[in-house]
């Protein structure tokens, strides 16, 4: 049965650009009363004012400022049907190169922030025994040079979610993890013109893990596993038969692969490309630190 959103009230992080934006403008035209919750405030005031939305400047890895936004957005609408864990960032290099502190951050917003975020909606999310979404990642379930924290992060936000489904069945709420390739957004532009080895190996990955993915697509499949409460919601489609065979994609086999295709020449590449560019972080990303 469809879930309808007509009248219902959807919360979502990273509402200021990429998927998280282009989600709101959905829901919203699906009737949908929605909360934009993320970093850049004259970004979300110029999105709610097109949508007639509830907005809240907030870093979700800020418990109280999370717990406000949310308070404000049951002050405004009465209650959450639906949380969406968007917001998500992407540390440039390798482990080696680091800094530390961009790798801790990527996990703290890419993970801990999901899990502050559903925390903070899941009571009222519960009383309407409404549906989770939590943005995971194909990186959750395969692992390329440059990508560590992100692969970590988006890895526990599925595990995550998948014991949270487990725990609030019984009481009626639905969750799901979306895990979409490289999207067309913000993001990804930006890690493309920043490295040259990046778009060396997008070129040479076998397909789908090889495939750019426009954010209208995305979210038109992420609405979709919304309103069909679905457990899982792959973009493409073709990315669940790279999950079923994660014991190969993640194997020894693999590994050799991604080093003859390049991988160690790849990670030397990578890492003078990111020394030279002085930042850990695209240059659109405001949830990183540089």
């Amino acid at each position: 049965m469809r879930y309808d959103l007509e009248g219902r009230t959807l919360l979502v992080t990273g509402a200021a650009r990429g998927i998280g934006a282009r989600l709101a403008r959905e829901a919203a035209a699906r009737g949908a009363r929605v909360a934009l919750v993320g970093l850049e405030g004259e970004r979300l005031k110029q999105l709610s004012d097109d949508l007639d939305a509830h907005w809240y400047e907030c870093d979700v890895t800020d418990q109280v400022a999370l717990d406000a936004a949310v308070a404000s957005t049951v002050d405004r609408f009465g209650g959450i049907d639906v949380v969406v864990a968007n917001a998500g960032i992407a540390n440039l290099g390798t482990v080696a190169v680091g800094p530390v502190d961009a790798l801790v951050r990527t996990v703290e917003v890419n993970l801990c922030g999901a899990i502050r975020t559903v925390s903070a909606a899941l009571p009222h999310v519960t009383a309407a025994r409404g549906h989770v979404l939590i943005v995971s990642s194909a990186a959750a379930f395969t692992a390329m040079p440059g990508m560590a924290a992100y692969c970590a992060s988006k890895a526990g936000v599925e595990q995550f979610a998948n014991v949270l489904r487990l725990e609030t069945r019984a009481r009626g709420v639905t969750v799901g993890t979306a895990h979409p390739i490289w999207i067309d957004t913000d993001l990804v532009r930006d890690i493309r013109d920043d490295l040259a080895s990046f778009r060396d190996t997008l070129r040479r990955l076998p397909w789908p893990l090889s495939t750019v993915v426009p954010v209208e697509r995305c979210v038109e499949a992420l609405m979709r596993g919304i309103e069909r409460r679905r457990r899982k919601v792959y973009v493409p489609r073709s990315l669940a038969v790279v999950q079923a065979l994660r014991p190969l994609v993640l194997s020894g086999l693999s590994d050799a692969l991604i080093t003859r295709l390049g991988g160690r020449t790849m990670v030397g590449q990578m890492e003078d490309e990111v020394r030279q560019l002085g930042r850990s972080f695209g240059r659109t990303s405001v949830g990183g630190k540089s």
